[in-house]
């Protein structure tokens, strides 16, 4: 036996296994979850959230509105895992 003809015998069996794997993938049944995962986090009422929704409304105003600014604030404190900074003193 040459070694080209154990290449294609090499290629066949490879073959042979990749196909029978994908069959056998296909047609195993997979448990459905209980319920979704997205709706196990999902709290009833975001108020961030909707903040999010209404600065995305406003569009380019949003920039210059002090309550947008606020939740974007909040939202990159949420996104990035810390607390949320103490307001700045007024009056300096």
């Amino acid at each position: 036996m040459d070694g080209k003809m154990l290449a294609r015998l090499g290629a066949i069996v490879f073959v042979a296994v990749a196909v029978t794997a994908t069959a056998i993938e296909i047609t195993r049944k997979e448990d459905a979850p209980a319920s979704s995962p997205a709706a196990l986090h999902q709290p009833d009422r975001d108020p961030l959230r909707e903040g999010q929704r209404r600065c995305q409304r406003l569009g380019q105003k949003a920039a210059d509105d002090a309550d947008c600014l606020r939740v974007w604030s909040e939202t990159r404190d949420r996104f990035l895992g810390r607390a949320s900074a103490p307001a700045a003193p007024e009056g300096r």
